[in-house]
This record gives C-alpha cells, structure tokens and sequence, in this order.
C-alpha cells in the first residue's frame, strides 16, 4: 500500500507545515517548563493545541523534510525558551551558571555546525550534543546531591534494596518527601537504574547513561553513518531542548523507555522485528503505561500479534519473581495506589482542570473512554493503513500525549516522552514504499516498504 505522504515529498520542501511544526515543538517545551510547578490554563490549552496538530498531522499524512536550517533554528529557540521561561531547578549559584552557560554555548555550537557544510559538521554536531547531555548531567547531579523529590529517593532506596536481593514492594522509605511506602513503577525500573547508585552513588549516573544510549538509538534508525546529519539535528535538538535541566535534576525516568522504545523501533526499521521484542519487553516490564501502545502494536504488521504477545509474555516472566514474592504487595504498589491516587494540583490535564474551575472530579468512565478511544482509533487506522515505522511512531506519541491530557496527573516528563517519540519519527530517513506483495510471495530486504521484516 503505497503512502500518499510519497506523492508530497517529491514537491520539495513543505514550508508552512515544517514551520508550524517547528513552532508546536518550541511551544510543547515552553509550556512543559513552565508547567514545572505550576497549572495554569494557558499551559493545558497549549499542550491540548499541539496534541490536536499532531493529529491532524497523521490524518493529513504529509511527509515533512525539516532541513538542518529548521533544526538549527529549533536549538536556538531552544536555548532562549530556557533562558527566559520560569525554570524549576534545585541548582543555585554557580551550579546553575555553569549549566546554563554550558547549555548556551552549546546550543550555539550545535547550530553553526548543523549549518556547516560536509559530514564532518554533522558529526561534530553530534558530538557536541551528546557532550552537552553529560556536562549539563554531570553539573546537575552534582550541584544537587539530594533532590526533594520522592522519585529521587524511591530509586535511590530501591537500588539499594536491589543489591541485597530484598523486595521494592515491601520496602519502607526513608526521608521522602511524598510517597513512602510505594514502589509504584514496575521492578525493572529498579533494576535499570540500580547501576548508577551501585557505581557512582546516585541513580541519575544511571539515567544520564541511559540519555546516550538513546541518542545511539536515533543515530541507528537514522541510517547509522549515512543517516548522521538526521542524527545529529535530533541529538541536538532533543538535549537542548526546553526544561532538560528540570529532568534530570528530578530523576525522571522517562529517558530509559525512551531509549528502549527508540531502539526497538531501530531494529523493527532494521528487519530485526524479533529482537525488538527485547527493548520492548524491558520498557513493559518498567512502567505500567506502556501497556496503551500494545493494541497498536497488536495490528501493526510488521511487529504483529506474535511478537505483541512474545513482548507481553517476557515482560510477565521478567516481573514475575517480584509478583510471587509477594503478589497483594506488588499489585497494591503498581495498580491499585496509582488508582486510588490523590490529584496533584500542578499536574496540566483537564482532569486538573475541571477540578480546579469547577470542583470537578472527572469519573474514570470519562477519563478512560478518552483514553481507549484514543487507543481504539489508532488501533483501526493503523490496521487499514499499514503505515511504515516512522507514522506507527507518531501514532503511538498521539495515544500516549491524549492519556496525559486526560490523567490526574501528567508532568513535563509524560509529555518529554510523547515529544521523543514524533522526533524519533523525523530522524527516519525517506523511503520508497513498494507495492504490497501478492498473498504468499516473499519479499527480499531490497523490497522492504516499510524497511521492517514482515509480520
């Protein structure tokens, strides 16, 4: 089934659309650094607005080519949205001067060399963005040795309950400033972030690692070297990006499903549709949330119900020893508490909304209806179209960005993930889709539409 988004291409650039998509992108982050701590109409009305553009995106098809000239104006941007937008951060003095300083140089540096002509640019680009990712890291971590944020200690005293071999659903926490009784991700959260506690004494080593192994995972479904200037604007705009700083002072976890998820969309693109059943598996097996993605996935041919149901099944055996430890525990931390949670009153939803200007608790058979209607919509065009890796991509951000907006609560990191996954749909390098095989023929890996194996 040839994509009609093809016959737009070969017009040349699209202008206006990779303008206003270049626009959304900057508004997306303004409005989720902003939203750190606070909720404010605007804010939601700004999310609602580029979730609806998204959409409308995917209904319209159009394939756009935003250039490196739209990139290096998206890192600058970039770098003025955070200098000028309210920022929360833990850092003070020259801590935060020399975080953003860095950040300022190398978003300029990132620009010029994006601009630059010749590979060699577009790898120094490269380059500088995932040096940028560690520095503006490294400087964070430790100019705030001890976040107020009960995220940071959960992880912390999880990995710490992970080296003994003992049980995160048991686990009482010290010293957290909100949940202390809780583990409410799924066990391999813990055990994929344990590393940087164990190593270098804090989780957030950890989640800045796995940043890199995220900006490998665009470079390789960028086309590896031959898609290196794809790579390098995506590296660059994602580290700079708005409201960065924020996430990794507050431990977020998101970069290590976001990586995961950039991989195993890598290695569909790749034809290694099985071996993406592993990156998707470990995501599965981390936060709950995932599990939205999988009906899409389901009816997506070229990962299909097989591998869907393989994913699930090793996701389960992954978590299964933490269940059979202590099954009402681990089904009180990571289903039943997330239920019953209380509203955040700074969360930017329209759950939040209609609780704050009308004293309103939406019901979940709202709530949930938006949600598995979202799904449910995804799902069906999905199936009819059979579309190629990089719109499955933007389908699975739309479904995950209209759960946020709905939810009691969904901060900067919920909509960071959301914004990954459109990006890593850009990174994807053009391709000629074939005409659909005839039932029972085979196709070889030069006749590959989708550039994925069949399912």
């Amino acid at each position: 089934m040839a994509d009609p988004g093809a016959r737009v291409a070969t017009r040349g650039p699209l202008r206006l659309p990779e303008a206003t998509l270049a626009v959304a992108w900057l508004a997306w982050f303004a409005a989720a650094q902003w939203s750190v701590v606070r909720f404010r109409v605007p804010i939601l009305l700004t999310l609602t607005a580029c979730t609806a553009l998204l959409a409308w995106w995917l209904v319209r098809r159009h394939r756009l080519a935003p250039g490196r000239w739209l990139a290096a104006g998206v890192v600058l941007g970039s770098v003025l949205l955070t200098l000028t937008v309210p920022l929360f951060t833990y850092l003070r003095g020259g801590w935060l001067s020399a975080a953003l300083t860095v950040t300022t140089g190398a978003g300029v540096a990132c620009a010029g060399l994006l601009l630059a002509p010749g590979r060699r640019a577009r790898g120094a680009a490269l380059g500088v963005a995932a040096l940028a990712h560690v520095v503006v890291g490294a400087l964070t971590v430790l100019g705030d040795r001890a976040p107020r944020i009960d995220v940071w200690v959960i992880l912390q005293q999880g990995a710490d309950v992970t080296g003994r071999l003992g049980n995160v659903y048991t686990a009482q926490w010290s010293g957290s400033p909100g949940v202390q009784d809780h583990f409410t991700y799924l066990p391999w959260m813990a055990v994929l972030t344990a590393p940087g506690r164990w190593l270098a004494g804090d989780v957030r080593w950890a989640l800045l690692a796995w940043g890199l192994v995220l900006l490998a995972g665009l470079w390789a479904l960028a086309g590896g070297r031959s898609g290196t200037g794809r790579a390098a604007a995506g590296a660059a705009v994602l580290v700079l990006a708005p409201g960065t700083l924020t996430q990794v002072d507050q431990a977020w976890t998101e970069p290590v499903l976001a990586a995961l998820l950039v991989w195993w969309a890598a290695l569909v693109r790749r034809g290694h549709a099985w071996w993406a059943v592993l990156p998707l598996a470990l995501a599965c097996a981390s936060k709950q949330h995932l599990a939205l993605l999988a009906p899409v996935l389901l009816v997506w041919r070229p990962f299909g119900w097989r591998r869907t149901l393989a994913t699930g099944a090793l996701a389960t055996v992954l978590v299964l020893p933490w269940v059979l430890a202590s099954p009402t525990a681990f089904v009180e931390d990571t289903v039943t508490t997330l239920l019953g949670f209380h509203p955040i009153r700074f969360a930017n939803t329209w759950y939040l909304f209609f609780l704050h200007e009308y004293g309103v608790s939406l019901p979940f058979a709202v709530t949930g209806t938006a949600m598995a209607g979202a799904v449910g919509i995804a799902a069906w065009v999905v199936y009819r179209r059979r579309p190629p890796v990089e719109e499955l991509l933007r389908w699975l951000a739309l479904v995950l960005a209209v759960a946020n907006l709905v939810n009691k609560q969904a901060f900067y990191n919920q909509f960071w993930l959301v914004a990954v996954l459109v990006l890593a749909s850009l990174v994807v390098p053009p391709t000629r889709t074939a005409p659909e095989p005839a039932a029972g023929e085979v196709t070889g890996p030069g006749r590959r539409g989708v550039g994925a194996s069949p399912g």
